[in-house]
């Protein structure tokens, strides 16, 4: 089954976000390569591109898990939860209707 995992930002995690970037990306890197990510990416705090020091509001992974808790206990594990640059991480049941 898919799961939206979505995380929020904190007000501060610009810094946060950079210090932990490479280990989050390498977790993330490790579902696309596995076949079960369908997309990953964060919230520009600004509606650009590149948002610059405004930063972002948070990230949204859709990926494939064999259960709830699975998806839940995977992104409990998220480097930029266990950094602080994410408030909190929600986990919901996604169903892919397009494409």
């Amino acid at each position: 089954m898919l799961y939206a995992i979505s995380g929020e930002d904190t007000a501060e995690s610009l810094e946060l976000r950079a210090q932990n970037r490479s280990a989050h990306l390498a977790r993330v890197r490790e579902l696309l390569d596995e076949g079960r990510l369908v997309i990953a990416g964060p919230h520009p705090a600004l509606d650009a591109a590149d948002p610059g020091t405004a930063g972002f509001t948070g990230s949204l992974i859709v990926a494939e898990f064999p259960s709830l808790e699975e998806a839940e206990r995977w992104a409990s594990e998220d480097p930029y939860l266990a950094a602080g640059a994410w408030a909190r991480v929600s986990v919901k049941p996604f169903l892919q209707v397009l494409p």
